[in-house]
């Protein structure tokens, strides 16, 4: 009984792996760029989660030092901030840097400063949600080409004669193509409104953060 649960189980992907072809191979040739389209997608996704996680961005840590960092002034210390800062391990370490570099200076200048280097910075959060636009643009616009090449093949061998289960069946596997190519924009669609939120927040809070640090260092501190 055991053996027979063993080979059952063991069957699972093997079998799950063969409708997996099966359906991919009844769309035909389109179902290859539909394919690398698929995997552009999911390997966009992925990198936007990793390069949006808060430690590449806004580590805690660093935001919680920056928004004290008047507290360190006052107290001289603020020797491991800096040196914390001057690594650029993050967005806001980077950003953080520009400002201390540009410490004594009136308010406008640092700010002008910060922008400059900011907008550099809102490219690199951006990166990939263009190939999300294009994947979201063009998997479902693949899907229906793959969808009316089929059916245009399918018609041209109509005839009196014709099998009309056959005809039914082809009609089905044409949508093939146009199932896979929704099935691939939904889910990039979705990340898509997920990472442009999530950059829409931490643009903001990126602000506030270097807003306030902008106000410390926007004249000279003898103890600094």
């Amino acid at each position: 009984m055991i053996e027979i649960v063993n080979h059952h189980l063991a069957s699972i992907p093997s079998d799950g792996l063969q409708v997996t072809w099966d359906f991919l191979h009844k769309g035909g040739k389109f179902m290859i760029p539909l394919a690398i389209t698929s995997v552009a997608g999911m390997m966009a996704i992925l990198y936007k989660f990793l390069s949006l996680s808060g430690n590449r961005v806004i580590p805690k840590t660093l935001a919680r030092e920056v928004m004290r960092f008047q507290e360190h002034v006052n107290f001289d210390k603020t020797e491991p901030v800096l040196k914390e800062i001057q690594k650029g391990e993050s967005t806001l370490a980077r950003l953080a840097a520009v400002v201390i570099k540009h410490r004594g200076k009136p308010r406008s200048e640092i700010t002008h400063a910060v922008e400059s280097a900011a907008r550099e910075e809102t490219l690199h959060l951006h990166a990939g949600i263009a190939v999300l636009d294009t994947v979201i643009t063009i998997a479902p616009l693949l899907g229906l080409l793959g969808t009316a090449s089929g059916l245009v093949l399918i018609f041209q061998g109509l005839g009196d004669n014709s099998d009309h289960l056959a005809i039914a069946r082809g009609i089905a596997e044409a949508l093939t193509t146009t199932i896979f190519g929704l099935a691939i924009a939904v889910p990039c669609v979705v990340a898509h409104g997920y990472f442009v939120r999530r950059i829409e927040m931490l643009t903001a809070r990126l602000e506030g953060l270097l807003g306030d640090l902008a106000a410390v260092c926007e004249k000279p501190t003898p103890n600094a």
